[in-house]
C-alpha cells in the first residue's frame, strides 16, 4: 500500500497560478502592463508593452518610466506626482499624451498601482497602460462637430441681429413722417451695425488667417502711447453712450515698441471694448501704460461683471466670451481675446487676465518688448494719409457687378459733387473708361466678362486712361491678394465696406499727387 509521499512529487499550487498568471500577462498584447521599481525605474516588460510602446525588455529595463511622457509634462513634475500620488491613495488613474521610442504621441488611459509588503515598505508600482487615440479622435471629431453646429448657429445670429437693425433703420429713413432726429437716429444706429459687422467679418478673417501662419506683421517703431490714444478714439462714442469713467495713463515720454501698429490698437481696441461692453452703466475703466524692465506693459481694468474664476482660465481660447450671459445681451462670436492672445504672443509678447470673481471687475495685462530709438514711423492702415482738405469734382467710375453696392457708392459720390459713371461688367467698363476718361477708376475685382485684374491691365495698355488712378475695391485682402493688384497695375487696394471718410481721404491723396 502506497503512501502519500510515494505519489509524484508535491507541485506549490500558488507557484503554479503565479505561474499562469504571468504567461497571461506576457500574451496580453492590447495593454502594456509592466512594474517599476520602487524609484520608477521599469523592472518587466510585456509583449502589449512592447506593441504599444516600441521598446524590447532589453531596451527598457532599467530606464527611468519618465520616458514615456512628453518634455511638457516632464517640466510639470508629472511622473514624480503621478508616483506620489499611488503612494498617497494606494493608486492612480490618469489620462494624457505618451510617447513612443519613434518619438510619435498617442493618447493613453494609465493606471499605476502602488504595491507594498506586510510591512507597508514600497516595493514598487504596477502599471498598465491602454491607447485611447482612437477613441479619442473621434471624441474630437464629436466635439468639433458640435461647435461647429453651435459656431454657425451663434454665426447667425450675431449676423442677423445687425441686419435686423439695419433693416429697421432703413423703413425709419423711408417714411415720411419721421422727423429729422429720427432719420439722424436712424442713420447712427445702421452705421454703427455695418461697423459691427465688418468687425465681425475681419475677426472671422484673422483667424482663419492666424490658423494657416498666414498673418504677416508690419512692424514699425512706435510710441505705445500713440496706438493708446487711437484706440481710446475708436472706443470713444461707446464709453461716453454708457456714461463710463475712463482714465487713460501713459509715460510722458514716448515708450517704443517695434510693432504692428494697426494690430496693437486692434489689441487695446478689443480689450478696451470689452470692458465698455462688461462694465454697468457709470462705471470705471483705467488704461494704464508704463516701462516695467525691457517691457512695455499696458493694463486695462475695469469695475465690470468680472470673470467666474472657473472661465478665467478659457478666457483666450476660441469661442469663449469673458462671461457667458444667458440672454446675450452683448454680440460677439468670442474670437476678440482668442485674437488678442496670438496677436501679443506673435510680437513675442504676453497677456493675461485676472479677475476677483463675477461683479468683482476684470484687468487684463498686455507685455510686449520694447526698444530705445530716437525716431518713430507709424504705418497708416490704408495706403495713403489722409490730407483734410476738401476735393474739387472729379470724374470717377465704378465698376461692380452688384447693382445696389455699385448704384450707392455712385450716389455717395454724386452726392459729393463728383461726375460719376457705373458698370457692371468688365468689358462695359472698359468701353465707358474709354469715352468718359474718368480720373479715378473704383473697381471690383470679381466682375463678370473680364475681371478686375483684366481690366487695370487694359486700362494701363490704353492711352486715354493709362494715367487713370485705379482702385481695387474687394473682399479679398490677402497679400497675394495686394500683390496681384499692384502687378495688375492697381494703385490702391481697399477692402470692402470702404467709409465715406476713406473714399475722402483717398480722393484727397489723389488731388495731393496730381498737384
Amino acid at each position: 500500500m502506497s503512501r502519500p509521499g510515494d505519489s509524484e512529487p508535491f507541485t506549490d499550487s500558488r507557484d503554479e497560478s503565479r505561474e499562469h498568471l504571468l504567461q497571461l500577462i506576457e500574451n496580453i498584447k492590447d495593454y502594456a502592463i509592466f512594474m517599476l521599481d520602487a524609484r520608477g525605474h521599469v523592472a518587466s516588460w510585456n509583449s502589449g508593452a512592447e506593441r504599444l510602446k516600441g521598446y524590447t525588455a532589453k531596451e527598457i529595463i532599467g530606464r527611468h518610466f519618465s520616458c514615456f511622457y512628453p518634455a511638457e509634462a516632464i517640466a510639470r513634475r508629472k511622473p514624480e506626482l503621478e508616483l506620489r500620488q499611488a503612494i498617497e491613495a494606494g493608486y492612480t488613474e490618469d489620462e494624457g499624451w505618451r510617447i513612443r521610442k519613434d518619438g510619435t504621441r498617442f493618447w493613453a488611459n494609465v493606471v499605476i498601482t502602488a504595491l507594498f509588503d506586510k510591512e507597508r515598505n514600497l516595493l514598487g508600482f504596477g502599471k498598465i497602460t491602454r491607447d485611447l487615440t482612437e477613441r479619442k479622435k473621434i471624441e474630437w471629431l464629436q466635439e468639433a462637430d458640435r461647435q461647429k453646429d453651435q459656431f454657425l448657429a451663434l454665426l447667425g445670429h450675431e449676423l442677423r441681429t445687425p441686419l435686423a437693425a439695419v433693416h429697421n433703420s432703413l423703413n425709419v429713413i423711408s417714411r415720411p413722417e419721421a422727423s429729422e432726429r429720427d432719420v439722424e437716429e436712424a442713420r447712427k444706429i445702421a452705421d454703427r451695425q455695418v461697423r459691427q459687422m465688418t468687425r465681425l467679418v475681419d475677426d472671422l478673417l484673422d483667424v482663419a488667417r492666424i490658423s494657416r501662419g498666414k498673418m504677416k506683421l508690419r512692424k514699425n517703431l512706435v510710441d505705445i502711447a500713440q496706438i493708446i490714444n487711437r484706440a481710446v478714439d475708436a472706443c470713444r462714442a461707446s464709453i461716453e453712450r454708457r456714461r463710463h469713467r475712463l482714465t487713460v495713463t501713459v509715460p510722458t515720454g514716448p515708450l517704443w515698441i517695434k510693432a504692428d501698429p494697426a494690430r496693437i490698437e486692434q489689441v487695446i481696441a478689443n480689450l478696451l471694448s470689452n470692458a465698455t461692453k462688461y462694465t454697468e452703466t457709470g462705471g470705471q475703466i483705467l488704461v494704464q501704460a508704463e516701462k516695467d524692465g525691457t517691457q512695455a506693459v499696458v493694463k486695462i481694468r475695469d469695475s465690470g461683471i468680472g470673470i467666474d474664476p472657473e472661465a478665467l482660465p478659457h478666457i483666450f481660447n476660441l469661442f469663449v466670451q469673458p462671461v457667458r450671459r444667458v440672454d446675450r445681451s452683448e454680440p460677439g462670436l468670442g474670437l476678440g481675446l482668442a485674437l488678442v492672445k496670438e496677436i501679443v504672443e506673435l510680437h513675442g509678447g504676453s497677456v493675461e487676465a485676472f479677475s476677483a470673481g463675477v461683479g468683482q471687475g476684470s484687468e487684463f495685462v498686455v507685455c510686449l518688448p520694447c526698444v530705445c530709438q530716437t525716431q518713430v514711423h507709424t504705418e497708416s492702415n490704408v495706403d495713403f494719409e489722409p490730407q483734410g482738405v476738401e476735393t474739387p469734382p472729379m470724374r470717377i467710375l465704378v465698376a461692380d457687378d452688384n447693382v445696389d453696392s455699385a448704384d450707392c457708392l455712385a450716389r455717395l459720390l454724386t452726392i459729393a459733387g463728383h461726375e460719376l459713371r457705373v458698370a457692371y461688367d468688365g468689358p462695359t467698363a472698359l468701353a465707358v473708361a474709354t469715352s468718359f476718361q474718368p480720373k479715378v477708376v473704383l473697381l471690383d475685382i470679381g466682375i463678370p466678362g473680364l475681371n478686375g485684374y483684366e481690366v487695370a491691365q487694359r486700362l494701363r495698355q490704353t492711352p486715354k486712361t493709362k494715367n487713370a488712378t485705379l482702385v481695387a475695391i474687394t473682399g479679398w485682402g490677402e497679400p497675394e491678394d495686394q500683390r496681384k493688384a499692384r502687378e495688375a497695375g492697381f494703385d490702391y487696394h481697399l477692402l470692402k465696406p470702404v467709409t465715406p471718410e476713406t473714399l475722402q481721404q483717398l480722393l484727397a491723396s489723389v488731388l495731393h499727387l496730381v498737384d
